[in-house]
């Protein structure tokens, strides 16, 4: 298993102007694309506890290595 960083762009839902990007770690026993179909529980949790927040974008990359987007 390797740890992956699944990296969230999310604005506020009162100021959509007002995003930040949110790193969220996990398990994952595949590459960085299976990490695309992994990740989908962990965001959703992560919305259903930040309910001011809406999701703009994410994707995964290996920690210390948030430049290489899949």
């Amino acid at each position: 298993m390797n740890l992956v960083d699944l990296i969230v762009l999310a604005c506020t839902v009162a100021n959509p102007d007002a995003c930040h990007e949110y790193h969220l770690l996990f398990q994952s026993a595949g590459s960085l694309r299976a990490c695309t179909m992994q990740a989908q529980p962990y965001l959703a949790q992560w919305i259903g506890e930040h309910p001011s927040f809406r999701v703009k974008r994410w994707h995964c990359a290996w920690p210390g290595q948030e430049d290489e987007k899949i």
